[in-house]
Formats: C-alpha cells, structure tokens, sequence
C-alpha cells in the first residue's frame, strides 16, 4: 500500500484525498476527504486573470491541506489544477505561491490530461456491474468546463469543452454584477446555446452515441442528486451510483431556475458556494442528458479526485 495525497484544485472548488492506493489489487481505502468552495475562477473568463481575494482563499485552503497531508503522512502528493488556472495570465503566481506551502508544483493539466483522470477515477469500481453497459460516457461537470469521455475498460476519446457551471453563470446569468433571480428565458436560451455549440465540438471527436452509460460526475451533478434523492443533509453513500432519471432532472433544473437566491440556500443539501451556480450547472447537465438521449445519470463521488490518487500512487 501507498500513502498518498491528491489534490484536485478546480474553477469553483479545491479538494483533497489521502488515500492508501494498492495498485497490484485496485483497492483505494480513503482516510480523509475533503474540499473547500475558494471559486479560483473569479472573473478570469472577462479578465483572464487569477484575481487576488481568489489566489487568497485558494491559498488558506492550501495551508489547512498541508497540515492533514503531514497528519497522515502521505508519502506522494499530487496536485492537478484544472480549467482557471490553464486559462490565467498570472498562473506563475498561483504556482509560487502552492509550491511555497505544499512542496509541490501543480500541473496545469490538459483537458485531455484532465479527462483521463476523471475517466479513471469513476469507473475503476465499475467494471463488475453487469447492470451497467459499457462503453460509457463519464462527463465531468466543473466550474470553467466540461470533460466528456467515451470508453470501455480504457478511454477510447474525449474533449473538454468551456461549459463549466461557474463559466456560464458569469458569462450570462450575471448583470451588472448580480446573478439574475430569476433569470429571464432570454438568459437560458443563451446557455442552452453555448452548450449546444459546445456538444457540436464534443460530437467531432467523441463517440458519444455510442456510450450506453451515462456516468456524472461533480458538484452539479450531486447536489441535483441529493435534491432528487430528498436529502436533508449531504449523503455521500447515498448519492454515490444514485441513478437519476432525466424526467426528474428536467424537474429540478426547471424549479432551480424559477427560484431566487433565497429559495435555492434554503436547500438542506445546497452548499453556501453554489447557490448561485447551480441553476446554470443543473440546466447545462440537462442539455446533455437531452442531446444523448441518457434516460438516466449515474452519479459518481468518485471522480478526478480518484483518478489523481491512482496516478500518484503509480509515479516512479
């Protein structure tokens, strides 16, 4: 067994997983899970650059990661940063500043970089459901973009695409500053569009008619399951393979939509750092499920998170 520490530093949130990985048997017994909203992403779409209050959170989160990493004493530590930081002029900033607290220089991963990971990370425990057809289509639904990936026991194609929840509700849900409560059909058609353009992209290169299975994965897609499932508190067992049909999406993505900023926090299972993304990470999901044709969504807990630990673990 290995000892390792993953961290997953995304455009809304950073996570962190210490895990013992034994490759030779596939076991990953988790010791510790955990992440934290710091929304990195803030404003780099119109900007293109890490603003400092986000560099800031990131960081705080950063120094409360390295003291559970020497508790445990993890033996690797690999960190992933994801669509914010690829996109950011002063990314060298972000980078000083997790070396100078971790030890560890982040990779700035690929799109494709980023699918592999989320791809291993939600389907190593799959492969004996025989209630589950292969090949399967994992979409990864972040902040800043969206990976979707087809394949069977390894990944057959992928393509990340600029879709992410945090990225749409800036890009059209915000006026003057403000997140719209609730936004205007106007609003929603612009999103729907985007996602449509974008799935026209994924099309080209990813056989995503082909998939059988629709595997989900991140914040989005699990709150919408926990909403679903009636949740009163977050249930990580519970939700994880939760299997959620797209008539009950389309219902919760329509009444997400219709409610105001108020409404959504009274949500028992809604965490403070998405009430306002939410609405635009449920409707683009539903774009998905619609344009696939996915009767249903298999929501995974397991995800890049996962995938990072395994590759740590595998580092010469």
């Amino acid at each position: 067994m290995t000892r390792v520490a993953a961290i997953d530093c995304g455009t809304n949130s950073i996570r962190l997983l210490v895990a013992d990985a034994n490759p030779q048997t596939g076991e990953l017994t988790e010791l510790d899970r955990r992440m934290t909203i710091v929304r990195l992403g803030q404003g780099v779409d119109r900007t293109g650059r890490l603003a400092p209050e986000a560099l800031e959170r990131t960081f705080a989160a950063c120094r409360e990661f390295a003291g559970v990493i020497k508790e445990y004493g993890a033996e690797r530590i690999r960190f992933v940063a994801t669509s914010a930081s690829r996109d950011a002029e002063n990314r060298g900033e972000f980078v000083r500043g997790v070396v100078e607290i971790l030890g560890v220089e982040p990779e700035v991963i690929s799109g494709d970089q980023e699918a592999e990971f989320s791809f291993t990370g939600a389907t190593k425990e799959l492969a004996g459901r025989a209630d589950l057809t292969k090949p399967y289509l994992v979409v990864d639904l972040g902040g800043g973009s969206t990976e979707f990936v087809v394949g069977d026991d390894h990944v057959r194609a992928a393509r990340s695409v600029d879709i992410g929840c945090v990225r749409m509700t800036e890009r059209h849900l915000v006026v003057d500053g403000e997140v719209t409560d609730p936004p205007t059909q106007g609003q929603i058609a612009a999103i729907r569009a985007d996602v449509e353009a974008a799935l026209d992209l994924v099309e080209q290169t990813v056989p995503v008619a082909e998939a059988h299975t629709l595997v989900g994965l991140a914040g989005s897609v699990t709150t919408v399951a926990a909403i679903a499932l009636g949740l009163q508190e977050y249930d990580w067992e519970a939700i994880h393979h939760a299997r959620i049909s797209v008539e009950r999406v389309r219902e919760i993505t329509h009444e997400l939509l219709a409610a105001t900023h108020e409404q959504r926090a009274a949500i028992p299972v809604m965490h403070p750092g998405r009430v306002d993304v939410i609405s635009a990470g449920a409707l683009v999901l539903l774009c998905i499920m619609e344009r696939t044709g996915a009767r249903e969504v298999v929501v995974s807990e397991h995800d890049i998170l996962d995938g990072i630990a395994w590759y740590a673990a595998q580092d010469d």
